[in-house]
């Protein structure tokens, strides 16, 4: 791709594809036709955790302990590892494997669960797909490896060839995640969470599995496509294709080290946004900023976003948030770094309107930037 057909300007979300504008009130909308069916479970003896309706995760009361579950789908980061296979030769689906993985765990931990189940959806644009030894493999060993660094179970899937819905030579990965939280106090939908609340930051791996649309998008800008390096022996291709963090044994070791999460939010789509998903009307007020992966350094750059457009779209280094009590802020984040996994203590949550203000870089982002229920 030759740089004079690079365009210049922002490159925002939007223009990648990806209006949550539109997006967002069909989840309204969904959550609310899905809420008038929570009377089904009565007549099972069960009832749902009603605060869990617009959270990562639903939960439902089984008596003496909750079930949680979740599905998320990976998204167009296939679509890189696809690219950067006929670039390199070299088979990516084993990293892809683990970031569908944590799509789905990520989000479940969020209520205090313990990942029990994971199955998986990988529905390929023929059969011809799954033909590839060496691709099917890799995905195989990537899924087991990620399901043992989380501890769950691989109950199993679906493997449907869906020619004509799904485009030839291209698969669509998703996960779902069932997990059960006990004793039942681990339960962290946000009833806990208030003022005083220390905001622990766990650190990203790179882009994760959000974003890429717009990742993908700004390729068209770069001289060397993929092969751009965006740093010295790592091209762009590479970095997008970081492995996603996953966080479950962190939120595992927390729980046993007595330490409670008064509240978590995965940091995907919405970027840093999703610091506001709780419906109380609070601040979270941040001092300390994560450094940033050079990928996301580089994307910020080359897309001419201003902090502002880059923090509601990319994680920018952080990947998941804990709320916690004051005097556990610091032990959370000494286990966290015991685990291979970089946190800080970022700031807190204070009484006032309902607004994250990043003070460093005198970002402000209110309630009316992130409606998701």
């Amino acid at each position: 791709m030759s740089s004079s057909s690079a365009s210049t300007g922002t490159l925002s979300y939007e223009q990648a594809g990806v209006n949550y504008d539109l997006i967002d009130p069909l989840k309204v909308a969904a959550q609310r036709a899905a809420a008038a069916t929570a009377g089904h479970l009565t007549g099972h003896g069960f009832s749902e955790v009603a605060a869990s309706r617009g959270e990562s995760a639903y939960v439902v009361d089984v008596g003496p302990f909750y079930l949680a579950s979740i599905v998320e789908c990976l998204g167009s980061k296939a679509l890189v590892a696809d690219e950067m296979k006929a670039l390199t030769g070299r088979s990516y689906y084993a990293g892809i494997a683990q970031d569908t993985i944590a799509m789905a765990v990520n989000d479940l931990i969020t209520v205090g669960a313990t990942p029990l189940v994971v199955q998986a959806y990988w529905a390929a644009g023929g059969s011809d797909w799954f033909g590839d030894a060496q691709r099917a493999q890799a995905l195989v060993e990537g899924w087991k490896r990620a399901c043992d660094t989380c501890g769950v179970a691989w109950g199993g899937g679906e493997t449907p060839a869906l020619a004509g819905i799904v485009e030839p030579g291209r698969i669509d990965l998703a996960a779902s995640c069932t997990g059960i939280i006990s004793p039942k106090s681990r339960l962290s939908v946000g009833d806990a969470l208030g003022a005083g609340d220390a905001i622990v930051l766990l650190a990203s791996s790179g882009i994760h599995a959000n974003g890429l649309s717009l990742a993908r998008k700004l390729v068209e800008r770069l001289p060397q496509g993929y092969l751009t390096e965006v740093a010295p022996g790592l091209t762009y291709g590479d970095a997008l294709l970081a492995p996603t963090a996953l966080y479950s044994p962190v939120t595992e070791a927390l729980a046993k080290a007595g330490v409670t999460m008064h509240y978590c939010a995965n940091i995907t789509g919405h970027g840093w946004r999703k610091l506001l998903r709780h419906p109380k009307a609070l601040t979270y007020r941040i001092d300390a900023l994560p450094p940033v992966p050079p990928v996301l350094s580089f994307i910020q750059r080359h897309a001419q976003q201003d902090d502002r457009e880059a923090y509601s779209t990319l994680n920018m280094g952080a990947g998941f948030a804990l709320f916690v009590g004051a005097a556990d802020a610091q032990r959370t984040v000494e286990i966290a770094r015991g685990l291979g996994i970089d946190a800080l203590v970022a700031g807190r949550v204070e009484d006032g309107a309902k607004q994250l203000l990043i003070e460093p870089l005198g970002i402000r982002f209110g309630d009316d930037d992130l409606q998701l229920r």
